[in-house]
């Protein structure tokens, strides 16, 4: 029988930690001096093999970036270099 993970939360600063049984959500808001030319405000969800998903996070923390910085770069350059045949 599973038992509902109740969420713990807490804060620090500006910080908001929503603790789960197995992961954690962070939410930093905005700096007030740092103005984002366009504002992250959608999710996009994949399905993925949870092999292939452990090794990518593990080789973007070898290379000090992120996963998701990595697949933001990935869709603009997709963008950027199929711009012209989507018109």
């Amino acid at each position: 029988m599973e038992q509902e993970i109740s969420p713990h939360h807490f804060s620090t600063g500006n910080n908001v930690y929503t603790i789960y049984k197995r992961c954690i959500s962070i939410v930093v808001p905005a700096l007030p001096t740092k103005k984002r030319k366009h504002k992250k405000d959608s999710q996009l969800i994949i399905r993925i093999n949870g092999l292939e998903r452990n090794r990518f996070i593990d080789l973007c923390n070898d290379l000090d970036t992120s996963a998701a910085r990595e697949i933001r770069r990935f869709i603009r350059d997709f963008m950027q270099k199929h711009a012209d045949k989507s018109d």
